[in-house]
């Protein structure tokens, strides 16, 4: 099951007060009805059209080349970052992390991260049969690196003033048991692992934003819960840019759950991280995960959302990290764990 955090009931209030008085003003400001999503909407097409990007298939090499591609006519540096996994069932796994950034000469920095892998089951789907097949993944996990690639653009077109990195993490919803389908939290976030144990002791970003499953039709953004934990300062500058912009419909100012995602391990090393989800979809980890689920505008929307934080907020939170040792409950993603 999915846990809540009681104990930051007093904080989210705070914060949801806060985000009330502004949506006013929001509503005046920003034109939620104006935004584009379309160029991101077609890249959630493009990656779909590979195939399932599943590990170890050619649809996942394809995407892997495509992608680095894309980043490389837009990006100052780019890297393929590849690594081996030995799953608890003692696969192994050949993985790549995707890194690009946008003026690496400057010292403050912003991270911005979404998984590019495909989950290889469709344990949820509700016929028995489909339950073996890969999923899809348009909302989860192409409609993240859409929104990514087409901040890419913007920061071509306009650099912010900041730097700004972009991580593409693999190996995000591997983790299942092939009997069972069930999910093995063990061998999930696998990219975001690596990063955290191999590159994140000597990276400092002001903060980061994590982008999962942002392409419902029906969006609602609640400040997931390990976020607030880690990172209040952080969630509440992308809820209030959001609420100036006019989204504050889409970027609720409600609890919500504590989801075990690729932020966590970030946060567990220092980095401030938020995970940008919506939860509520009914095609999660099932074969219907397909583009026509996916919302052109919602894609626009957060596109707005976060290139309007990094360039209205670039001087960086003050919050302070989390204590040392510090770890926060075990959420899960689902019945049966994330993915």
């Amino acid at each position: 099951m999915l846990t809540r955090l009681p104990a930051w009931s007093g904080l989210f209030a705070v914060l949801s007060l806060a985000l009330l008085l502004l949506s006013a003003c929001g509503e005046e400001i920003g034109g939620a009805g104006a935004v584009d999503g379309g160029v991101a909407m077609g890249l959630v097409e493009r990656q779909v059209a590979f195939g399932p990007r599943v590990p170890g298939t050619e649809a996942h090499a394809a995407a892997l080349e495509w992608m680095t591609a894309y980043l490389r006519e837009r990006a100052d540096t780019v890297e393929q970052r590849p690594f081996t996994w030995v799953t608890t069932r003692g696969d192994t796994l050949a993985l790549t992390n995707v890194w690009a950034s946008f003026s690496p000469e400057s010292p403050s920095r912003v991270l911005l991260l979404a998984h590019w892998d495909s989950r290889p089951v469709a344990e949820m789907s509700s016929d028995s049969a489909d339950r073996g097949r890969p999923v899809p993944g348009a909302n989860d996990g192409a409609s993240g690196v859409a929104v990514l690639l087409a901040v890419a653009d913007a920061l071509a077109e306009d650099p912010p003033g900041i730097g700004v990195d972009l991580l593409l993490t693999d190996g995000e919803d591997w983790g299942h048991d092939p009997v069972t389908y069930a999910t093995e939290v063990q061998d999930m976030f696998l990219g975001a692992r690596r990063f955290a144990a191999t590159r994140g002791g000597s990276y400092r970003p002001l903060f980061a934003i994590l982008l999962d499953l942002v392409g419902d039709r029906d969006p609602h953004f609640p400040m997931e819960g390990n976020s607030v934990r880690y990172a209040p300062e952080v969630v509440r500058r992308v809820w209030e840019t959001a609420a100036d912009l006019g989204h504050s419909d889409v970027f609720v100012s409600r609890q919500g759950r504590a989801i075990n995602d690729d932020h966590v391990p970030l946060n567990e090393i220092g980095i401030r991280t938020i995970d940008v989800i919506d939860f509520d979809y009914p095609y999660w980890h099932t074969v219907e995960d397909t583009p026509d689920k996916v919302s052109a505008r919602t894609l626009g929307i957060v596109r707005e959302v976060v290139l309007e934080t990094i360039r209205r907020h670039a001087g960086g939170p003050s919050g302070p990290p989390p204590p040392p040792g510090f770890s926060p409950p075990a959420g899960r993603r689902g019945p049966l764990g994330r993915g």
